[in-house]
C-alpha cells in the first residue's frame, strides 16, 4: 500500500514536472522504451586532474561529489587522458575508439596543408568523418551532447564548434516557448543574473590584478565576457537542457562543463578562481542527478570524469622575452636570414573561442577569431603551433637524420625547451632532453620518470604521437623529468603533453561496474568507452556486474535479508537488476530474499531468482509458498559457498480464513570454511494470530527443534512483527536479535524503505555465533529499489566442538 502511494505521488509530481511539460510544449519526442530500460548521463569536468578534484573534495568544494563517494556506493578510479592530453583527442577514443586521432588542438593537416585548431567548425567535422570511417558508431547514438568537440553520433548536438548554440529543435522554437522556457527555469535564470553580477565583481579585481602584473589591458577585458558566459551561461543553459533530454528518456547524454579548465589555463589550476568555478558545478551536477532519480521514462546512471588535468606551467615568452615561435625560427636558419615563418594560435591565447559556443551567426561575428592568412602555410619555410605545453614544428623542405638531430639538440641547448620528440622507425621514436639523447621506448623512464604514473602508456602514446601523418617533423614539449613546466602560450596553466597531472585524470560511478583493464591501476578512455557500451546493452559481451566478495577473516560471513517487493521499486519500476545492483554493492556471503516472482505475467514471466543469482554469480535455492499453474512466489537463500538444500515447506496459517496468501520456510546448509551453518529464510503472515502458529512451527521438531538442525543456526526474513511483539519475543527464547546483540549499536528499522519507520526484518542468530557489524543502507538506489531496506550482518561463527 506505501509502495503504491509513494509511486502515485511520483507520477503526480513527473506530471508537474517543468521539464516533461517544456519538452512537449517545444515538441520534443520522448524514449519509447520502458522504464527500467537503461540510461546514462556522462558529465565531463574538463581539465580536473585527480590531485584537484582531491583537493576540491578535501577543502569541501564540492560536497556533491563527496556525497556520491561517501553515501552513494561510487568510486573514484583514475582515468589516463592518453596523449596528446586534450579533449579532442580524448573524446576521439571515448565517442570513436581510435586513440591518437589527433595531434594536438591544433595541428597542421597534411591533407589541406593548412594550420587548423579543433574549435574551427570545418576542422573539427573533418575529423569527425575520419573518426566515423574508423570507428564506425558514436558511443552517443540516439542521445544528446552538450559543450563537446565532437556529436559522437548524437541525434542532438547543442554548443559544440559544428553546432553552435541550441540543437535545432529549441532554435526553431516559437517565441511563446521561449517564454515559457525561461519562466518555468526562474530560478536557474536568476541563478545566472546572481551569478553573472559576482563573476563580474571578481573579474573587476581580476583584471587590476592582472593589469600590476603586467598584462594587456585588452587581454584583461576580453577576458571578463568570456569568462562569464563559459563559467555561468554555458554551464546554466547545458544543465537545463540535460534536465529536459532526462526527462524525455534519451538514452545517453554527455555533457562538458568548461569553466574550470577556462580559469585553471587562466590563473592555475590549483588558483581560487579556478576552484571558485568547481563549486558551481558540483551544484550543477546535484540538480542533473536529481533529474536522473526522477525520471519516468528510463532507469538512468550517472558517470562523472575529466578528460585531462593541468600542469601548473609558467609561459616560455616570460621566462625568455620572447615567444617560441621566433626562437625556432632563428635555429633553423641559423643567423644568416630570417625564414618564412607562420605560426597558428600565438602567445596570445585564444580565450574568446568557447564562449562561441554559446550562440549562432551573431555570437560568432561579435566574438570574432583570426588566423594566419590562408596560403601562409604553403609559403612557409617553418611552420609552428603555440597552443598550451606542445609545439608542432612543421619544416617545409625534408631534413636528414643528422639536420634532425642537429636542430633537436639546437631547441634544447639554445632555446632551452625541456623535450623534443621525433619519430624512428615504425615503433619507434627519439627523445632528447638537457640529459642526453633516448631512444623510446627502451629508455622512457629516464624521459618519463620511473614513478610517472602511466609510463608504458604515455610511452606508446607519444610514439604513435611521433609518427602521426599531422605531426611536426619536431615536436617541442613543454615538460620532461626534472623540468618545471611550461606553456607556449600566455598561460598558468596548460595540458596537451605527458606530464603526470596533465595525463591524469579521473572517474567517478559506481563500485559495480567494471572498468579497468586486467593488470592497470588506472582506466583510459577505450575502457570507459566499452563500459558505456555494455551499460547501454550495446557490446557484444553481456552486462553483468562486478561481483564484489567481502574480504573478511576466516569464519565470518556476511549475512543480508531483504524483501525485494517482486523487484518493483518506489518509483513503480520493475527491476530485478537494480535489486541485484543493490546486492552487489554490499557484498554479502548470502542473502535471504522474500517476495520474489518466478514466470508471474504481473512482472513480465521472469525467474527473478535465477536473474539475480545469475549477475551476483552465485548458486541458489528458490521455494514457492504461491504456486499458481506455472506462476510462483516465494523466496530465496543465495550464496557464493557450497550449499545443500535440507528443507522447503509451508507454515500453518488461519483455518478459517483460507484465503490468506501462503507463508512458507527454506532452509539449507552452507559450508563456510569448513563449518556447516544451518540458515533459514521466511516471510510471515499479516495477522498476529498466523503469525504466532507460524512461529511455533519454527520453533517445533520440523524446523529448528529438528535432529538435523546442529551447529550454528540463523533464521531471517520478514516477519511482519516488531521486535516488542509476541513472536518476537518467543524467537528470543531460542535465539538472539543480531540487532540487539551488537554492543554500541542503535537498532535501525527497514520499512519502509523511503522513511523507514518499522523493524519488521530480523536476523535472528544462536548464542555462539558472535555479532561483530550491522549494516541498513540508506543510499539514493536502496531507499527506491524496494519498500523494505536490506539488513545485513556480520557474524563470527564459532570453532569446531564450541
Amino acid at each position: 500500500m506505501i509502495g503504491r502511494i509513494e509511486a502515485l505521488l511520483r507520477r503526480v509530481r513527473r506530471a508537474l514536472s517543468r521539464s516533461e511539460w517544456l519538452a512537449r510544449i517545444l515538441g520534443l519526442p520522448s524514449s519509447k522504451d520502458t522504464d527500467a530500460a537503461p540510461g546514462l548521463v556522462l558529465i565531463q569536468i574538463d581539465g580536473l586532474s585527480q590531485p584537484e578534484l582531491e583537493n576540491a573534495l578535501r577543502l569541501g568544494e564540492m560536497p556533491f561529489l563527496r556525497r556520491l563517494l561517501h553515501r552513494e556506493h561510487y568510486e573514484q578510479i583514475a582515468l589516463y587522458s592518453g596523449i596528446p592530453s586534450s579533449t579532442a583527442a580524448f573524446q576521439a577514443e571515448l565517442f570513436y575508439g581510435v586513440k591518437t586521432a589527433v595531434p594536438g588542438f591544433s595541428f597542421r593537416e597534411s591533407e589541406t596543408g593548412q594550420m587548423v585548431r579543433m574549435f574551427e567548425t570545418a576542422a573539427a567535422a573533418r575529423v569527425e568523418q575520419r573518426l566515423v570511417a574508423q570507428g564506425g558508431e558514436g558511443l552517443l547514438k540516439g542521445g544528446s551532447c552538450y559543450v563537446d568537440n565532437y556529436t559522437g553520433g548524437a541525434q542532438e548536438p547543442h554548443f559544440c564548434p559544428t553546432s553552435h548554440g541550441w540543437g535545432p529543435a529549441l532554435r526553431d522554437a516559437s517565441p511563446v516557448a521561449l517564454i515559457l522556457l525561461v519562466l518555468s527555469n526562474t530560478y536557474s535564470f536568476l541563478r545566472i543574473g546572481v551569478l553573472f553580477l559576482t563573476e563580474i565583481l571578481l573579474a573587476v579585481t581580476d583584471f587590476f590584478r592582472g593589469l600590476i602584473r603586467g598584462h594587456s589591458i585588452f587581454r584583461e577585458l576580453t577576458f571578463v565576457p568570456t569568462r562569464v558566459a563559459v563559467s555561468i551561461v554555458l554551464r546554466e543553459l547545458t544543465t537545463i537542457g540535460v534536465k529536459i533530454d532526462i526527462a524525455r528518456g534519451l538514452p545517453v547524454i554527455h555533457l562538458n562543463f568548461l569553466g574550470y579548465d577556462e580559469q585553471a589555463h587562466r590563473r592555475g589550476p590549483s588558483s581560487k578562481f579556478a576552484h571558485w568555478t568547481l563549486k558551481g558545478i558540483d551544484d550543477a551536477v546535484a540538480r542533473i542527478w536529481r533529474a536522473t532519480q526522477r525520471s519516468s521514462r528510463r532507469s538512468y546512471e550517472l558517470w562523472v570524469y575529466s578528460d585531462h588535468g593541468q600542469e601548473k606551467t609558467q609561459s616560455y615568452a616570460k621566462i625568455h622575452g620572447t615567444d617560441f615561435g621566433a626562437v625556432a625560427a632563428r635555429i633553423y636558419s641559423g643567423e644568416t636570414k630570417k625564414p618564412r615563418m607562420a605560426q597558428a594560435d600565438g602567445v596570445s591565447g585564444l580565450e574568446m573561442n568557447r564562449a562561441r559556443y554559446v550562440g549562432g551567426k551573431r555570437i560568432q561575428k561579435i566574438l570574432r577569431t583570426r588566423g594566419p592568412e590562408s596560403g601562409a602555410y604553403q609559403d612557409s619555410q617553418i611552420s609552428l603551433t603555440l597552443r598550451g605545453p606542445v609545439s608542432m614544428i612543421y619544416i617545409k623542405e625534408p631534413l636528414s637524420a643528422v639536420g634532425i638531430q642537429s636542430m633537436a639538440e639546437a631547441l634544447i641547448s639554445d632555446a632551452d625547451v625541456p623535450m623534443v620528440l621525433a619519430k624512428e622507425t615504425s615503433g619507434r621514436a627519439r627523445a632528447w632532453t638537457s640529459k642526453g639523447e633516448f631512444s623510446l621506448p627502451e629508455e622512457a623512464a629516464a624521459v618519463l620518470g620511473d614513478d610517472h604514473p602511466f609510463l608504458a602508456d604515455v610511452t606508446r602514446d607519444l610514439i604513435a604521437l611521433a609518427h602521426h601523418c599531422d605531426a611536426g617533423t619536431l615536436i617541442a614539449f613543454g615538460w620532461c623529468l626534472g623540468r618545471e613546466a611550461i606553456s607556449f602560450a600566455l598561460e598558468n596553466g596548460a595540458h596537451g603533453g605527458a606530464g603526470p597531472k596533465e595525463s591524469n585524470g579521473f572517474v567517478l560511478l559506481p563500485d559495480d561496474v567494471e572498468l579497468r583493464s586486467a593488470g592497470r591501476s588506472y582506466a583510459r578512455p577505450l575502457d570507459l568507452r566499452r563500459a558505456v557500451l555494455r551499460e547501454l546493452g550495446r557490446s557484444s559481451s553481456e552486462l553483468t556486474l562486478s561481483p564484489r566478495r567481502s574480504v573478511t577473516p576466516p569464519k565470518t560471513v556476511r549475512v543480508m535479508t531483504y524483501n525485494v517487493h517482486s523487484c518493483i521499486g518506489m518509483d513503480g519500476k520493475l527491476s530485478p537488476e537494480r535489486i541485484a545492483r543493490v546486492i552487489n554493492r554490499y557484498a554479502p556471503d548470502v542473502i535471504a530474499l522474500q517476495e520474489l516472482d518466478v514466470g508471474r505475467l504481473r512482472t513480465g514471466g521472469i525467474d527473478q531468482a535465477q536473474l539475480i543469482a545469475n549477475q551476483l554469480e552465485m548458486s541458489m535455492h528458490f521455494h514457492a509458498s504461491v504456486h499458481m499453474e506455472e506462476e510462483r512466489y516465494g523466496d530465496a537463500i543465495l550464496t557464493r559457498f557450497p550449499m545443500r538444500l535440507v528443507k522447503a515447506g509451508l507454515l500453518p496459517g488461519l483455518p478459517k480464513k483460507p484465503a490468506l496468501e501462503p507463508r512458507g520456510a527454506l532452509w539449507v546448509a552452507i559450508d563456510v570454511d569448513g563449518t556447516e551453518l544451518q540458515v533459514m529464510n521466511t516471510h510471515l503472515g499479516l495477522y498476529q494470530r498466523e503469525r504466532k502458529r507460524q512461529v511455533e512451527a519454527l520453533l517445533s521438531d520440523q524446523w529448528l527443534g529438528h535432529p538435523q538442525c546442529r551447529g550454528p543456526l540463523l533464521l531471517c526474513g520478514d516477519f511482519n512483527a516488531m521486535p516488542s511483539s509476541t513472536v518476537c519475543k518467543k524467537l528470543q527464547t531460542r535465539l538472539v536479535d543480531a540487532q540487539i546483540e551488537l554492543e554500541s549499536h542503535r537498532p535501525k528499522n527497514t520499512f519502509f524503505g523511503r522513511f523507514p519507520t518499522a523493524r519488521i526484518d530480523h536476523i535472528y542468530v544462536d548464542p555462539a555465533i558472535g555479532v561483530s557489524d550491522i549494516e541498513v543502507p540508506s543510499s539514493a538506489l536502496v531507499r527506491v529499489a524496494s519498500d523494505h531496506l536490506p539488513l545485513i550482518a556480520e557474524l563470527t561463527l564459532p570453532e569446531a566442538g564450541l
